[in-house]
């Protein structure tokens, strides 16, 4: 048995979304269905959709920033209940059984995770993401949103925000911690947040001036026009991490003279382009560059409890679904402040 939802959907990399009607599945003992509120627009998204990482499975309903309520739990539920707010993020899925999954990094399943959609489950069922009013969860892969947090704004967080706070908590980033974060969009207007409020001196690194202001009220201490001659002197050798956020190759070698002896630069992006960088500035001061991508789910439900604590929410604009292909291009040309986030309620089937 299965029940039909609104859903948005694309037929291929160049379609446009239209409005369907999605089958969401009858519930396994361990399933938790959620009423859609919200679903965020990721960078990921798109590169998905319009294929820049490779071939894609259509038809294709993205959306792994989740917010919604609990309309009906499996017989083996126990964690949650009928109107709960939860949130689901980029994985729906993993054989928990592995040394990864059991230290509750379930994204480094050995198995291989399930992603949100455009993947094919362990029983053979394609997964359709958030951009819809319902979906079905396996009920590990739920967390809480706490009630103190706004829902449209709190949506991001299932990416961005765990992207963001899993390499932070991981370096120990505390008071005083001096930590650069290159580029302030959808990533990194949430990780100067989330550092600020672990402490730490952030300093943003962007092309020009023209988010200064923004920089500031999200927590930054020091904002840097990196396209300035010279604008970098200034910061050799001071910085004891960075994030790099911006999904486009850039040049690592001008940011790694920023970092202090034994500093690391910690790269969230996923750009088309190969990301390069110079033995010379790995060995001076010795140096890393490390990769990350989002956190596990005791991680998350930490990060959501963090953010609940310190008042921290993505910065939104709150659309319909009738423009989620004009906020496509938005993202990729660096116009929207600061997250795209779907009211999925407008999506009209």
């Amino acid at each position: 048995m299965t029940t039909t939802v609104p859903a948005l959907s694309v037929k291929s990399a160049d379609d446009t979304f239209k409005a369907v009607h999605l089958e969401r599945r009858d519930l396994r003992p361990d399933d938790v269905r959620i009423d859609i509120s919200y679903a965020g627009i990721c960078h990921s998204d798109i590169h998905t959709k319009r294929e820049e990482w490779g071939r894609a499975r259509f038809p294709l309903t993205p959306g792994h920033e989740i917010v919604g309520t609990v309309a009906e739990v499996g017989d083996q539920v126990t964690g949650f209940s009928v109107g709960d707010t939860v949130g689901v993020g980029c994985f729906v899925d993993s054989c928990m059984e592995c040394a990864a999954c059991k230290d509750g990094e379930e994204m480094f399943c050995e198995q291989g995770v399930i992603q949100t959609y455009g993947a094919k489950d362990r029983h053979g069922e394609i997964t359709y993401g958030g951009y819809s009013q319902q979906v079905v969860v396996r009920d590990h892969f739920v967390v809480r949103v706490p009630d103190s947090l706004d829902a449209a704004a709190a949506t991001p967080l299932l990416c961005a925000g765990i992207t963001t706070y899993s390499p932070l908590k991981r370096h120990g980033v505390t008071q005083g911690t001096k930590v650069g974060v290159v580029g302030l969009g959808g990533l990194g207007h949430v990780a100067v947040k989330i550092a600020a409020a672990m402490g730490a001196e952030v300093t943003v690194l962007s092309r020009t001036d023209a988010k200064a202001e923004d920089g500031k009220k999200f927590g930054a201490t020091r904002y840097v026009a990196t396209a300035e001659e010279g604008a970098l002197d200034e910061l050799a050798g001071s910085l004891d991490l960075i994030l790099n956020t911006v999904g486009s190759a850039v040049d690592l070698d001008s940011f790694l003279g920023l970092l202090t002896r034994g500093g690391t630069m910690v790269n969230l992006g996923a750009p088309e382009e190969a990301l390069e960088v110079g033995a010379f500035s790995l060995l001076t001061m010795r140096r890393a560059v490390e990769g990350s991508m989002v956190g596990g789910l005791p991680e998350t439900q930490e990060m959501l409890d963090f953010c609940a604590e310190h008042g921290i929410t993505a910065t939104v604009e709150v659309i319909n679904a009738d423009q989620v292909d004009e906020y496509y291009d938005k993202v990729v040309e660096g116009d929207v402040r600061y997250r795209a986030v779907i009211d999925v309620s407008t999506i009209q089937a």
